[in-house]
């Protein structure tokens, strides 16, 4: 969006750090990844197009198009590919762009779109996403006049973005409630910013813990962007203490079901709910878990069946019916929170479980093996 030297502190070394590494380098920044810290200097020139080949490996590529549509005025991005857990369209994206002054057209599997200026809109997202959301706001800092947000997602990620924005000289208030308000700017400038907790990681050792038992503490995190998970795990009979940036999990591995509801936030998260599945499936009772965001989110429940869960699925809605004990079984990745929930799964039950294809789990979780490790688990990776 400008050039200067940035400084991102807190990134963890996953698959999707990578590939967007991939193509911020395609489109001629600098890029240097070190213990955790991104350090990215972008020239005064800057590419204007967003290949295919960088492109089909991760959705979310699809986020530089608002930014080089504000600053270029031009921009040529490839159509994301499919997705496995269902239809993400980017509809939202294109037609927000499009009330910002933008000229879209669609050409041989790419999105080119065009603009003289982008302009200041009051825009209405038919849905809360979060692509969509963080997109218009990229492209908003840099238009003429004053945009208006409304319907927008509300996930703590927002508010980051907000905040590395503002750092590198955007005027964007009202991040985390469904109206965001932003002035534009001539310009912005380079920023140091140091990225928060990922709630959907400590999320998933928060379950990891309930469900094989024992006391574990996680840190550092911020309580509130877990509170719907820790929320239900008390509901459950598992025992949870927040202070500060830490949260203690105790549990004797014993514990009641509970009903899952996928909702944007600060809604129970969808990027949970595969987990949350794989703690019912021992859980004493029945539980309903619905997934409300994404098509086709429950591609686990083959492979749970496999270690002996007793599920079944209609449409969108899954009956897990808790049973006394999982056993090991190998079993095939389709995503990257089903593989978590695979592992989940694998610590609980009894025997070995294999677990292909888990180079997925490598696009969420930094040093997953490891860290599981340092508590107790009996995991390894091959080599």
């Amino acid at each position: 969006m400008a050039p200067g030297s940035y400084v991102i502190r807190n990134v963890p070394a996953i698959q999707d750090v990578f590939t967007m590494v991939d193509l911020l380098e395609t489109l001629g920044a600098k890029v240097d990844f070190k213990d955790s810290i991104l350090k990215i200097l972008v020239g005064e020139e800057i590419g204007e197009e967003a290949p295919h080949d960088v492109v089909r490996k991760m959705r979310a590529s699809i986020q530089v198009m608002g930014p080089l549509l504000a600053r270029l005025k031009r921009v040529k991005v490839s159509l994301p590919g499919g997705c496995a857990i269902g239809e993400r369209p980017i509809d939202f994206h294109l037609k927000g762009l499009y009330q910002l002054g933008a000229k879209i057209h669609e050409e041989c599997g790419y999105i080119y779109a065009e603009t003289k200026g982008l302009v200041g809109a009051d825009i209405q997202l038919d849905y809360p996403s979060v692509g969509a959301t963080e997109n218009l706001m990229m492209a908003a800092a840099l238009a003429k006049g004053t945009t208006q947000l409304r319907n927008v997602a509300r996930e703590p990620e927002i508010v980051e973005v907000q905040n590395f924005l503002n750092r590198m000289g955007a005027s964007i208030r009202g991040a985390g409630t469904d109206v965001i308000r932003i002035e534009g700017v001539d310009e912005l400038r380079g920023a140091d910013h140091t990225v928060i907790p990922d709630r959907i990681e400590a999320g998933t050792y928060l379950i990891a813990a309930a469900i094989c038992g024992g006391s574990v503490t996680l840190g550092p995190v911020i309580p509130q962007h877990l509170a719907g998970l820790t929320a239900k795990l008390k509901e459950i009979g598992i025992y949870i203490k927040t202070e500060n940036d830490q949260i203690r999990v105790e549990s004797d591995g014993k514990y009641t079901t509970s009903n899952f509801q996928s909702l944007p936030y600060p809604g129970f998260p969808t990027d949970l709910l595969p987990q949350a599945m794989a703690l019912m499936t021992t859980g004493i009772g029945t539980s309903i878990i619905k997934e409300m965001v994404y098509s086709n989110r429950f591609k686990q429940v083959s492979e749970l069946r496999r270690m002996g869960a007793k599920i079944v699925v209609a449409d969108r809605t899954a009956i897990v019916q808790g049973v006394p004990y999982l056993r090991g079984a190998e079993v095939v990745v389709s995503d990257l929170r089903a593989g978590a929930a695979l592992v989940i799964a694998g610590l609980k039950a009894e025997g070995v479980t294999l677990i292909q294809d888990s180079g997925h789990l490598k696009r969420g979780y930094d040093n997953l093996v490891r860290k599981l490790q340092a508590v107790g688990a009996d995991i390894s990776q091959p080599m």
